[in-house]
């Protein structure tokens, strides 16, 4: 049976005019056509570009869009579309996903616009949607929501693929309202990208702007888990191939080629946007054509698809490119022939094909673009032609197209001097280069693109859908048990990262609303005998949890309060503490070189903390730190531990471990014992060897821990359950 793919973009794939509704064309549409009917079963919820104010004509449009397109329609005022689309969309999100933060332009009302817009498409989706189908949401425009659809139905399968570039974090980080964008696209199940840097720049961004820590391909936030993956998207190949092979293509190749005959044709076809690199182009197009000796044996084709016509700077654009067109021309132009002939229209896609067959050159050079298809669809046509592709180093596509000439689009003089030793190449040459080009871009095309992203958004285990373990319905039963038949049990609990979220300022660390009903419950439960451990001083856990009868391990073990006494017992008297001078001063030299660090000084250890530092600067000045640290104490009683964002420094002969045995002395008769923790620290406590011992690791890590669970919000909601049933 097909699997229920829904597609959710901001248009839908037609044009909707007042007498006639037409199917679209576009890299989108295409991959997507593709897909198998027998794999697939596909609808599509989007925007139909257009506002319809009667509500008569509203209806119409949308039984034709639903019965002959399988499309549904979500319906957008003038207002609404103007200040989603061509306001926040693409005058606020575009330009910064682009590396072009000067044509930033951000108002208010246009991010309220925008989150009303991707709610009414979450409206839309889940009033569509049936058990089992898989969401696919595409574009910059809906970054929103798949958090949307996962807060109202958690157990949707959501994918959310970017089309565009995604840009460094310092770049990203100037949009007012990223931390939200990202938020929004976590939701999703599977986030895809076209390259790897992509990836790479999304997860440096999620880290700053989020403070989580991602995995190589996934990014776990509380309750949820995205994984991550890279899908460069193909052409729709067999479009291609067929159109090549019609009687059509053939007239039209013979028809444009005799009225450029003996020429050299150098094309570029782009949309007329500012990312796209033209007036660079026409500068380097400017410094070729002055040093050629005969203008006339070369043509340059400029096909410019308008684009965002209502917005100021793409206005402009037009404007300035058609001005120095006119200049260009009117420069090099000789009776015979204008050296550029500028086409500001679409082009019939037959026309497009003949014309990227009879092109000598290809000149894809954008500023930066997510992949750029133009590339492929022109070697793809070179099936008998050798013509050769000049391609931009910040085009998604030069990491797929290793055959093509690279170039840097911000350098005219390179660009015009590779123009000339493109045109100089010898044919033998020039076919090598495209032959492998062309049959890696058959063989990956637009419906490999799309399955390979749906194969990976079907969930393939129950773990995909639960983000908790299955195992951990053990440790639910054995609290389940324990309670309803009385039995006594022993709860060692971590503080940090287990009970309570890691704060960036450790002091701001004291409990939560939330955790504090949990302690209440605890209390109240006289079975169970509750310690409270942690690498805090004595006086912080005293401060924050001193008035709960619970016991308390304070320094990962140097000193410890028994349940139910307010007496502290130090378990350090036989430690020396002689090396703490030479290392605390080792550790003020990193303070002061790592802004945003500081120093701990505790009775047992010395802890350095860097999360408020740079993240990547502070996790490489940690990694010097603890080598420094460990070549220093190897010989030494001395126990050096790099931790969640610190690293600290402490005597070995302490430890979490020995702390709970110490506590555990004498006790019998426990129903289970159970140790739970998040990071290096508590590895000490799993180890040991004990009956009924049950171990749980908060987070993600390497663990000698029984089970697992996503987050501390998750570990506090077992707890919580399982007292709540008694």
């Amino acid at each position: 049976m097909p699997v229920g793919v829904i597609n959710v973009s901001n248009r839908l794939p037609v044009t909707v005019e007042p007498e006639k509704i037409t199917k679209s064309s576009g890299g989108l549409v295409a991959a997507l056509e593709g897909l198998s009917e027998k794999e697939y079963r596909s609808q599509w919820i989007g925007w139909p570009g257009a506002a319809f104010d009667e509500a008569k004509r509203r209806k119409e449009v949308e039984r034709i869009l639903t019965e002959q397109y399988g499309c549904v329609p979500v319906f957008l005022n003038a207002e609404e579309g103007e200040a989603h689309y061509e306001g926040f969309s693409n005058s606020s999100i575009w330009p910064l996903l682009h590396y072009l933060p000067n044509y930033l332009r951000y108002e208010p009302s246009w991010w309220e616009h925008y989150q009303r817009v991707n709610q009414r498409f979450a409206d839309k989706v889940l009033e569509t949607a049936h058990e089992g189908e898989l969401i696919w949401v595409h574009d910059y425009q809906l970054m929103l929501l798949p958090v949307l659809l996962k807060e109202k139905a958690p157990h949707l399968r959501v994918g959310f693929f970017l089309h565009t570039p995604f840009p460094a974090y310092e770049v990203f980080r100037c949009h007012p309202r990223g931390s939200e964008l990202i938020a929004g696209m976590l939701g999703a199940d599977l986030i895809g990208f076209h390259t790897f840097g992509y990836l790479r720049h999304f997860c440096e961004s999620v880290r700053r702007l989020m403070g989580l820590e991602p995995e190589l391909t996934r990014i776990r936030t509380e309750g949820h888990s995205s994984a991550l993956g890279v899908y460069p998207i193909g052409i729709n190949a067999p479009k291609f191939e067929a159109t090549l092979a019609s009687p059509e293509f053939s007239r039209r190749r013979r028809e444009i080629g005799a009225a450029y005959q003996g020429k050299r044709i150098i094309l570029s076809v782009e949309r007329m946007d500012y990312t796209k690199g033209i007036l660079h182009r026409l500068d380097a197009i400017d410094k070729f054509l002055a040093g050629l000796d005969h203008i006339g044996n070369v043509q340059f084709i400029f096909v410019s698809v308008p684009s965002r016509e209502g917005i100021k700077d793409y206005q402009a654009l037009c404007e300035e490119v058609e001005t120095r067109v006119g200049r260009l021309n009117g420069r090099y132009a000789t009776p015979r022939n204008n050296p550029i002939h500028f086409i500001h229209g679409s082009v019939d896609f037959v026309d497009l094909c003949a014309m990227y067959a009879l092109a000598d050159i290809a000149l894809v050079t954008p500023l930066i673009d997510g992949m750029n298809l133009v590339a492929k669809e022109y070697l793809v046509c070179q099936r008998e032609n050798t013509g050769l592709l000049i391609l931009s180093e910040f085009a998604g596509a030069a990491e797929e197209l290793f055959g093509a000439f690279r170039v840097n689009p911000y350098d005219a003089g390179a660009v015009a001097d590779t123009l000339s030793a493109a045109l100089a190449m010898p044919t033998e040459a020039r076919q090598t280069r495209n032959q492998a080009m062309r049959e890696y871009i058959i063989r990956y095309d637009a419906q490999h693109w799309a399955k390979s992203f749906l194969h990976d958004l079907i969930p393939r285990r129950a773990s995909d859908r639960v983000p908790v373990n299955l195992e951990i319905e053990t440790v639910r039963n054995q609290i389940d048990r324990a309670i309803s038949e009385g039995q006594p049990a022993a709860l060692f609990l971590d503080y940090d990262g287990t009970l309570r979220e890691i704060e960036a300022n450790p002091k701001l660390a004291e409990p939560t609303p939330p955790l504090r009903a949990l302690l209440d419950r605890l209390r109240n439960q006289s079975n169970f005998s509750v310690t409270i451990i942690s690498g805090r001083t004595q006086e912080d856990l005293a401060s924050w949890l001193g008035a709960y009868p619970f016991g308390l391990i304070a320094e990962h073990g140097a000193s410890v309060r028994r349940p139910g006494r307010s007496i502290w017992e130090q378990l350090d008297h036989n430690v020396n503490y002689d090396w703490k001078p030479e290392l605390l001063a080792i550790l003020r030299l990193y303070e002061q070189t790592t802004p945003g660090s500081f120093v701990e000084e505790k009775r047992s250890s010395l802890v350095w903390h860097y999360r408020g530092a740079d993240a990547q600067f502070g996790a490489w000045k940690a990694h010097q730190l603890a080598e420094e640290l460990a070549a220093l104490t190897a010989n030494e009683q001395i126990k050096v531990r790099h931790g969640k964002k610190i690293v600290e420094v402490g005597a070995a002969q302490l430890n979490k471990g020995a702390a709970v045995a110490r506590m555990l002395e004498g006790s019998k008769g426990l129903a289970f014992i159970l140790c739970a923790g998040d990071d290096q620290t508590d590895e000490s406590m799993f180890r040991l060897s004990l009956p009924r011992f049950l171990s749980v690791k908060i987070g993600q890590g390497l663990t000698r821990a029984q089970f697992r669970v996503p987050s501390p919000a998750d570990f506090r909601q077992l707890l919580q359950e399982g007292l709540a049933h008694h």
